[in-house]
């Protein structure tokens, strides 16, 4: 398999299509990701310098091409977890406390934000296993990369899997009282949120992340964000949602990791009337194990 590094000049809006106008193409070695039957045809990296840093990506194509659908469902699991259905593949993003029928609903891929018990579960991980199945990890998981045969990314590493284009961003906590800093998502572990591209329509998962700077990179590029609920010590809360909602300028909303079911309806309908006065985006509220279904 052909390890290639591309050399780009230039990044062009909107990032959630990742286009790329001017490169110069190298041969630099053989490299193998996985060991699993079928599941790697091609790894490429892509380095896209920017004013910010570099991005670096692996390309993950399928042997077989996806079916060719319109529309994209998305399932809200427990917690944190996504189940995304789209171009005929099935990803996940931190799926924990799946139902066991979930077992005849195998990934395509599996996105993990961090290795928190809420996020991480290597239960659920090994029931939506099949030969083909790409496990994504924040580089800084290595044991857990290690079981699973999986890809360590770090925040602008970029993983396709079929038709659909992956981008780890950045995840991280930081609280300072009195000079003492409270960071249980520290940002040197480079723990990842992600954005997923599904032929130009974009959503962006958050994982436990603050109202952090680094969104600016991406204002009015989200389609669909996927934003937690708190606790405020863990994750953003209350009026730093809608400062995120301000900041992505996405078309949908949709609040995770909440309690319960009253405490999202009780958020929304306390902050409802400051997404309105900030952003034009859609507040779709959703129960954990419901769906939605996007026709882009």
């Amino acid at each position: 398999m052909a390890l290639k590094r591309l050399n780009h000049q230039s990044f062009l809006s909107p990032a959630s299509n990742l286009i790329l106008n001017t490169y110069n193409q190298s041969t630099i070695g053989l490299m193998s990701l996985s060991s699993k039957p079928q599941t790697v045809a091609l790894v490429a990296v892509i380095v896209i310098v920017m004013g910010v840093g570099v991005f670096a990506g692996f390309t993950l194509l399928n042997p077989a091409p996806p079916e060719d659908t319109t529309t994209i469902k998305l399932t809200l699991l427990n917690n944190a977890g996504v189940m995304i259905e789209a171009d005929g593949l099935r990803i996940y993003i931190d799926p924990i406390d799946l139902p066991s029928n979930y077992s005849s609903l195998p990934a395509d891929a599996i996105l993990i934000t961090h290795p928190h018990g809420d996020h991480y579960n290597n239960t659920c991980i090994n029931m939506l296993q099949k030969e083909t199945t790409v496990n994504v990890f924040p580089e800084n998981m290595s044991a857990e990369v290690a079981a699973h045969d999986g890809v360590g990314v770090n925040p602008l590493d970029t993983v396709q899997v079929g038709s659909i284009d992956i981008t780890a961003f950045y995840m991280y906590t930081e609280v300072w009282i009195d000079d003492v800093r409270f960071a249980s998502h520290p940002p040197e572990a480079n723990w990842t949120s992600y954005l997923i591209d599904i032929g130009g329509f974009t959503i962006f998962h958050a994982g436990d992340s603050k109202n952090i700077t680094e969104y600016s990179l991406i204002t009015g590029q989200v389609d669909v964000a996927l934003l937690p609920l708190g606790p405020g010590c863990q994750s953003m809360a209350d009026m730093e949602i809608v400062d995120a909602i301000d900041k992505l300028q996405p078309a949908y909303f949709i609040p995770i990791h909440f309690t319960s079911n009253l405490a999202a309806e009780i958020f929304v309908g306390a902050f409802e009337d400051d997404i309105a006065d900030c952003s034009d985006c859609v507040v779709l509220r959703l129960e954990y194990f419901t769906s939605y279904t996007f026709e882009p």
